[in-house]
């Protein structure tokens, strides 16, 4: 598949999602003491990302970019223009989800002073320091403070070396929640794909050699969700693209898109009588916009200028 084709696939994805966008709003239980982060802010969060990472790779004038401004205006209302932000630290100070998510808009210029004021008083406690985290939830938190201005609290590259990618296992070990970890290793070590030199020689060399089996035994299961995420790592590498691994991919890819854009978690159109629920497929319709815009992105860098007249269309 061409960059052109790749990226018509994430904006048919990107489309989906706007006309669904009420699945991302919040709700009176996203500040409920035993309110579920996952089903409130995780997506929110997740839209907020995928929209400040599609922004970054398309021309403004393009419709992916368009529908990218509107979701993340749309994102930052449903927080109270970051207010809700301010309020879950009152809640819970020492919670780190909350600058997670509040970090993408941070990212991409929208901002709420005392929220960051509260959370830079906190984040310099022992408390905070010392929270026991996995590696790569580590790497999420200092990245998060990293876009919002507020001093990191640890190296990076040392949160990098705990991780299972880091110490290079043997490649028979990988299975899902290996592939989901390792996947955001690299968003975070990179910023979701903007800084690809930040991947250690060592790490991208084996990415290299490894990523294209993972791959094609995910697209093999019909693992949807998994397979975005990896083609958006193998996007975040140094180095020119793998062009014959993109365009396989994304061909099989295709096939399991919806005519509407979404794209399953699992499975292939064969096995749907009907459309999944919101929860089923948002995440992994939203990969897919990450993924295209990256990929297409990365290809169109690589095609060699003809005759001084710019890139081939």
């Amino acid at each position: 598949m061409t960059a052109h084709e790749i990226r018509d696939l994430g904006e048919a994805a990107l489309t989906w999602v706007c006309d669904h966008r009420d699945g991302f709003t919040l709700g009176d239980d996203a500040l409920a003491e035993h309110g579920n982060v996952n089903t409130t802010w995780k997506p929110l969060g997740e839209l907020a990302q995928v929209c400040v990472c599609v922004r970054r790779h398309t021309d403004p004038a393009t419709p992916l970019h368009v529908m990218a401004c509107d979701l993340l205006s749309f994102a930052w209302h449903q927080t109270g223009r970051g207010a809700l932000f301010l309020e879950l630290q009152r809640l819970e100070p020492f919670a780190t989800y909350p600058l997670e998510v509040y970090a993408a808009f941070a990212s991409a210029g929208l901002r709420h002073e005392d929220y960051e004021r509260a959370t830079a008083t906190v984040a310099r406690t022992r408390g905070w320091h010392l929270t026991e985290q996995e590696p790569n939830r580590r790497m999420s938190v200092l990245n998060s403070e990293r876009r919002s201005g507020i001093p990191e609290h640890g190296d990076m590259a040392r949160a990098l070396g705990r991780t299972w990618l880091a110490g290079l296992p043997e490649p028979w070990t990988f299975e899902l929640a290996a592939g989901y970890t390792l996947t955001h290793v690299i968003f975070h070590l990179t910023d979701w794909g903007l800084t690809p030199g930040a991947v250690p020689p060592p790490v991208a060399a084996y990415l290299r050699h490894w990523l294209p089996p993972w791959l094609d035994t995910c697209l093999e299961d019909e693992q949807w969700d998994l397979s975005c995420e990896l083609l958006a790592v193998a996007s975040s590498l140094p180095g020119p693209p793998e062009r014959a691994l993109f365009q396989e991919a994304w061909a099989r890819l295709a096939t399991a898109q919806d005519d509407s854009g979404f794209v399953p978690e699992v499975g292939g159109r064969g096995s749907r009588t009907t459309a999944p629920a919101f929860v089923d497929c948002y995440h992994s319709t939203l990969m897919t916009a990450f993924a295209a815009v990256l990929t297409a992105d990365r290809l169109r860098e690589a095609e060699p200028v003809s005759d001084g007249q710019g890139v081939p269309g």
